[in-house]
């Protein structure tokens, strides 16, 4: 195996640590199956040398006897070692999948942003699947097949070892191609890998966006898309199997001059009176026998191969840098005022990479123009900030800065003087009520949904939410109220319905600091006025930024900033910047003038 394999399969065994009792008493029964299979091989010679001999008929009845003992010590001891070694991998496989969805959720919202979501997915789903059959069935094969080979190698040497050098000529012959095929088998695991990464993402997509492929009806270019990636995947998979086949026909090959040369040399022996013809039935047992466990042990070679390819790629995921993490002296920030201010901040996004890059770890700096330079901005507490401007402008941006989705590249963001990449992020985001223009709500009940802002909220907490947020009403309609299941991102509400629970889920944290990012966009004139009001009522003595492209919304904020290529380029009150009939006055004609 080479170096970079074995280094990632001793880090696999270093997970297997917690459950070595389990392994130990699988390794004891291991011992009984091995035993079993030499002592056949073994008790042929005195099965054809006595007991059929002239006088063994005395023997003849301890025959089924010993068959039975042999075969209960083999099935008992099978049990044992097969029970104990696949829950120890089966604990192992949840362990590495707890912590590689583990590290993933620390992982900052900009390596969100460059890795498809599906191949998230597949790496904790299907990587680790791939990698739970050497965790736990072939570990049994490699345990159970190397004893019961290393003892009847024993048994060959302690019969004859002449005989025994002839068999194993084939051996060093054998490690050849089997190295090779295995180094194979790994290199398209990892490529169909690739493949079942992007099938999970074509899905994830497709059932995702399944009112867009509708609406255009783009049925057939999804099932292309599909077909392709999946025909991608079986030639994958098609020269694993290639390769996989192959090696059991080599070994049989190989082992047919062993025993051809065993036969030729065995029977001479016999001729000439040297040995018996028990001992060489029993070596020739013995030796059948021993090529079963080497080509088993061939086969749990590729498919250990397999799982170390997978396991490359796991650990690749997990080795990814947690990029925005807690300072080692982080403080928790506590309750606050809400006095937020930006101080000479610099940023912009990752540069782009491959999906095959990204996928693979292959992090990339920041190598493009800033979309936020020099940004200051001081907002008092209590204050309602509006910011509005084109697409692209930065708006969001902020918003992403201030909730720490991502760090700046220079200067720095301070709530109530506190430095945000110096305190802890569970506090700063319980500071933080988010309601974001892509409504994201589980496949869950609408009290689940609530409550995700604040997990021990009482009923009459959840319906006090909903009543601030004016959605109380159509909810009590409901044959299930509150243990409504809403469906997959709440499919089955009304898009004015799901912003009302995404707004409730933002009252219900009861922060100091609000993120109204479009929070009124997908409501009709008629919900989007009554909401308005309990908006204004929930800003009542927090700070809040508001982004809004319909200026009707942000008419009444003590403070407008008009965003242009990550700056500040206008800043006033709405009265004071229409006066002043710059940029913002030109976004104002446009759209209450067209």
């Amino acid at each position: 195996m080479k170096k970079d394999s074995l280094a990632v399969y001793k880090r696999l065994l270093r997970y297997s640590r917690a459950y070595l009792p389990r392994i130990i008493i699988a390794m004891i029964a291991s011992l009984g199956v091995a035993a079993s299979d030499v002592a056949v091989a073994k008790l042929v010679q005195p099965l054809v040398d006595h007991v059929l001999a002239p006088g063994g008929e005395a023997f003849i009845r301890f025959v089924p006897m010993i068959v039975i003992g042999l075969a209960l010590l083999k099935g008992g001891s099978r049990y044992v070692q097969e029970f104990y070694i696949k829950t120890a991998g089966q604990l192992v496989v949840q362990d590495l999948r707890n912590d590689l969805y583990a590290h993933t959720l620390r992982l900052s919202m900009g390596f969100y942003s460059r890795v498809q979501s599906g191949t998230l997915v597949s790496r904790i789903i299907n990587d680790v699947a791939t990698l739970q059959k050497s965790a736990a069935d072939e570990l049994v094969a490699v345990v159970r097949e190397g004893l019961t080979l290393i003892g009847l190698v024993v048994l060959l040497f302690y019969n004859d070892w002449r005989l025994a050098l002839v068999a194993f000529v084939v051996l060093p012959v054998a490690i050849v191609p089997a190295t090779y095929i295995g180094r194979r088998i790994k290199r398209y695991v990892r490529k169909s890998l690739v493949n079942i990464g992007n099938l999970t993402g074509i899905l994830q997509e497709a059932f995702g966006g399944i009112k867009v492929v509708k609406a255009f009806g783009t049925e057939e270019h999804e099932k292309q898309r599909f077909e392709v990636e999946n025909h991608n995947y079986y030639r994958r998979v098609a020269k694993m199997i290639r390769y996989d086949s192959a090696s059991s026909p080599i070994v049989e090959l190989l082992s047919s001059f062993g025993a051809a040369g065993v036969l030729w040399h065995g029977l001479n022996r016999v001729l000439q009176g040297h040995i018996t013809q028990g001992e060489l039935l029993s070596f020739i047992t013995a030796m059948g026998m021993m090529y079963g466990p080497l080509k088993r042990l061939v086969k749990t070679n590729n498919v250990i191969q397999k799982a170390v390819g997978a396991a490359e790629r796991v650990f690749s995921m997990m080795d990814t840098p947690v990029d925005l993490d807690d300072a080692p002296t982080a403080q928790a920030l506590g309750k606050v005022k809400g006095h937020v201010v930006f101080e000479h901040v610099d940023f912009g996004y990752a540069a782009e990479g491959t999906a095959a890059e990204l996928a693979d770890n292959s992090t990339a700096g920041y190598a493009g123009k800033l979309v936020m330079h020099d940004f200051n901005l001081d907002v008092k507490p209590g204050t309602t900030v509006a910011l509005v401007g084109a697409s692209g402008a930065g708006k969001s941006t902020v918003i992403g800065l201030l909730a720490r989705f991502y760090d700046p590249i220079n200067g720095k963001i301070t709530i109530d003087g506190k430095d945000i990449s110096r305190v802890t992020q569970r506090s700063l985001k319980q500071q933080i009520a988010l309601v974001d223009q892509e409504i994201f709500l589980f496949h869950d009940t609408i009290a689940n949904n609530i409550r995700y802002a604040k997990l021990d909220a009482s009923d009459a907490e959840v319906w006090h939410a909903l009543e601030l947020a004016y959605a109380a009403d159509f909810i009590q309609q409901m044959p299930q109220g509150l243990e409504t299941v809403i469906g997959d991102r709440g499919v089955r509400l009304s898009g004015g319905q799901r912003q009302r629970l995404s707004i409730a889920r933002a009252i219900l944290r009861d922060a100091s600091i609000l993120l109204l990012d479009e929070a009124t966009s997908a409501l009709d004139t008629q919900s989007e006025t009554v909401v308005q009001d309990a908006l204004e009522n929930l800003m009542r003595g927090r700070t809040t930024f508001v982004i809004a492209h319909r200026l009707s919304t942000v008419m009444h904020a003590d403070e407008i900033l008009v965003m242009r290529d990550g700056r500040i380029f206008e800043r006033g009150s709405h009265a004071e910047l229409f006066a002043g009939k710059g940029y913002y006055f030109d976004l104002h004609q446009t759209q209450f003038n067209g």
